[in-house]
């Protein structure tokens, strides 16, 4: 089945050369990414991978990038975090339908991992919570894409924290 997914990293001072980077990942099988370089210090990546499962396709693409672009530091896997926007796209109903849900299943509807003027959610919680609901046809490759997006991010998050509460607690006990 072929899974569509976004790779999104930082890239360090000394992999500047955007050309390069380009033909690392084209050697180290990213020939099926769409690759943007656009804003500095940046790189996404827009993949179209044939796997058997969409964790197999995720985890082989950021394998794919390790090989070819070492130094980068992945910042997002992609499709997770999203707006009330983001949602009814994916859903195929209108961004008013999305608010009006969310308004009227407050207690319900799943919590958002940032809120303020702008809410993000995790495009999984909100894509079940419709599923359990009924009524709406989301395809089971975008919940499978959704599910394995928001695991990757949240190892990547953990990973990213642990070094940071260990200095903590040593601080205190010190």
């Amino acid at each position: 089945m072929e899974y569509t997914f976004t790779l999104k990293y930082r890239l360090s001072t000394e992999d500047c050369d955007h050309d390069d980077i380009v033909e690392r990942l084209a050697a180290q099988g990213c020939d099926d990414a769409t690759i943007g370089v656009g804003q500095p210090g940046r790189l996404a990546l827009a993949f179209a991978r044939e796997a058997k499962t969409a964790t197999h396709a995720l985890v082989s693409a950021l394998k794919d990038v390790r090989r070819a672009v070492p130094t980068a530091q992945l910042v997002e896997a992609a499709p997770d975090f999203v707006g009330l926007t983001d949602v009814a796209e994916v859903a195929g109903v209108s961004r008013q339908n999305m608010r009006k849900l969310m308004q009227s299943h407050a207690t319900e509807f799943p919590a958002p991992v940032h809120e303020g003027s702008t809410s993000l959610w995790h495009l999984s919680d909100v894509l079940e919570w419709m599923h359990d609901r009924g009524g709406y046809d989301i395809a089971p490759d975008v919940f499978e894409v959704a599910r394995s997006a928001k695991q990757i991010n949240l190892m990547k998050e953990a990973r990213d924290l642990e070094p940071k509460v260990t200095r903590h607690f040593n601080n205190l006990v010190a």
